[in-house]
């Protein structure tokens, strides 16, 4: 068995896989006890609410007429597959940035199941403060933000070195 300096950061997909699942749970169980529109009160700022997103992040192009189901679709393959080619590149035990492209993926799959099997996104994570609303989410986009913010950790605070380098 080789040790995690040398092995891939292949092995990071296991983390993409469990938050797949666990994205993929909580939005069937949302869509099986819920419906559409319902909201369940769990905390003073807090709620279940299940809504459909045709578009991106905060509904960009939700109005768009159909086109961008298959657009955004693409755009999701496209970054999946260039992630698992970093992660192929990165050592295993980089895990900043291979938790970060495994966050990400595991959000960028967990989309794009919904938008190609349902036409939309299912959201049912709703913020709010009195009269204040945060657009809906679900898990798959907060992993992407964690990516995302372990991407600027990396980029400010991480190694400035080839990660790919061997020592000498």
């Amino acid at each position: 068995m080789t040790k995690i300096t040398e092995r891939s950061g292949l092995v990071w997909l296991w983390l993409s896989l469990l938050l797949f699942a666990v994205d993929y749970v909580t939005k069937a169980l949302v869509v099986a006890n819920m419906k559409l529109y319902e909201s369940i009160e769990l905390l003073p700022f807090f709620n279940f609410t299940y809504m459909h997103n045709y578009g991106a992040a905060f509904s960009f192009l939700s109005e768009a007429g159909g086109w961008q189901r298959w657009f955004l679709s693409g755009i999701a393959v496209v970054i999946s597959v260039l992630l698992v080619v970093w992660l192929k590149n990165l050592r295993a035990n980089n895990w900043v940035l291979c938790g970060a492209y495994s966050l990400v993926l595991a959000g960028a799959i967990g989309n794009l199941y919904d938008r190609v099997t349902l036409g939309y996104v299912v959201d049912f994570l709703h913020f709010y403060y009195q009269d204040w609303h945060y657009p809906a989410f679900n898990v798959a986009d907060m992993a992407i933000v964690g990516g995302a913010g372990l991407l600027l950790f990396d980029a400010f605070f991480g190694d400035k070195t080839n990660s790919r380098e061997t020592e000498a």
